[in-house]
């Protein structure tokens, strides 16, 4: 344990488990530690690090508007976040939008929003059917939405209006509904359950759902919107439009920021039904329009796609010599191995040996998130890392094949 470390158990509430790295400064997908080590970095923030770490473009958006204006209110017009509305309506099917500061902020907003909705249209309805590992934020109503138990146990009693079906269920969906319902609210992908990814059908028919019983379908592409499958936002992989949809993570690039959008007929709020000291902010939102045209404007998309591709099929050939790997999933930037064993943690820690930074959002399951800007060149390094851990891995645990 080192000093950083030491000072953090001593002062910082105890919530988590960190990994055993201090990390100091990074420069696109490599990070250094405090002793100067260079690592390749595949969890990107949690799926935050959109254009890479200290983007040039990013860097810039910083100092230019923190020299100019960093924080007003809501009382009055600012310019940067003005410019960055338009270019999210302008480039998604939305009409309307209100930005924050974090995911859980924007879904609250969206769940507010739908509440509205249900009392002006649906005679006050007003619950939100939602998915089972799922996840939607840490504030007491979105551990509510978030369908799992282990989240939302050690709070109760926490807020009601939230029914929890299984992912991928429609007819599940169908049941829950009833005339107290106001809204589905789904993933287009959990990615904190472990990249589960739904059946081709699984939108669409939540949708025609929607639309015969006149409820609003929320996205939450808080982790796959802003170009991390390969399009500007997950909904257009899947041949659906929401009606509202919220973002954060990637929208920032790594500054704070969230954002929840709808449709003209969604958007019901009126002045003073909700509000943010710092939502939109000039600094953040500057940030994160320089973020969102480099994502429309640099080819970032084709990247995505296509070393996407690449690392998809790196981890099928992996698999081929792994028998203990039992899935391969995922699309774009935003990918996982399932084990048949729960080897997750020792795969970390063999990774972070050999100088790549991973993710486990399960005991059996790890997941890859690195920032949109990747080359060819890195995914194949990361790979032969992976690979290199993997057999550590196998080897002390004695899963190697004969």
């Amino acid at each position: 344990m080192n000093k950083w470390q030491e000072l953090e158990a001593r002062y910082y509430m105890q919530t988590g488990r960190r990994s055993p790295l201090t990390i100091e400064r990074g420069e696109g997908l490599r990070v250094w530690d405090d002793e100067g080590n260079e690592y390749l970095d595949f969890v990107g923030g949690w799926a935050v690090d959109t254009l890479g770490h200290c983007h040039p473009r990013i860097v810039k958006a910083l100092e230019e508007q923190g020299r100019t204006l960093i924080q007003t209110s809501n009382q009055f017009y600012t310019i940067p976040q003005l410019q960055l509305a338009e270019v999210l309506v302008e480039n998604s099917c939305m009409s309307r939008i209100y930005v924050c500061n974090s995911g859980a902020e924007a879904n609250e907003g969206a769940v507010k929003l739908a509440r509205k909705y249900g009392r002006v249209h649906r005679n006050g309805a007003y619950e939100v059917i939602t998915a089972l590992n799922s996840f939607h934020g840490r504030t007491l109503a979105m551990v509510s939405a978030t369908g799992q138990p282990a989240h939302q146990d050690i709070y109760q009693p926490i807020p009601t209006g939230f029914v929890n079906v299984p992912y991928g269920d429609v007819e599940a969906i169908m049941e829950a509904t009833s005339e107290k319902t106001c809204a589905v609210l789904l993933e287009p992908i959990q990615g904190e359950a472990g990249v589960v990814t739904p059946g081709e059908e699984y939108l669409r028919r939540v949708r025609e759902w929607c639309d015969k019983q006149g409820l609003l379908l929320i996205l939450d592409e808080v982790q796959t919107g802003i170009g991390r499958l390969g399009t500007l936002f997950g909904y257009q992989q899947f041949g659906v439009e929401p009606d509202i949809m919220t973002l954060a993570k990637g929208l920032g690039g790594g500054v704070p920021i969230g954002a929840f959008m709808a449709k003209e007929e969604a958007a019901v709020f009126e002045p003073g039904d909700h509000g943010s000291t710092y939502g939109g902010n000039p600094l953040t939102c500057a940030v994160a329009f320089a973020v969102v045209d480099e994502v429309i404007s640099g080819h970032i998309l084709n990247n995505v796609r296509q070393n996407g591709e690449r690392l998809m099929k790196g981890l099928g050939a992996l698999q081929a010599k792994f028998p203990f790997m039992t899935e391969v999933r995922g699309r774009g930037m935003l990918q996982a191995i399932v084990f048949s064993e729960d080897v997750a943690p020792d795969v970390f820690t063999a990774c972070l040996a050999n100088r790549l930074l991973i993710n486990t959002p399960r005991p059996n399951i790890v997941r890859f998130m690195p920032p949109l800007v990747v080359t060819e060149a890195e995914v194949d390094e990361a790979v032969e890392k992976l690979e290199a851990a993997l057999a550590q891995v196998a080897q002390d645990m004695g899963l190697l094949k004969g």
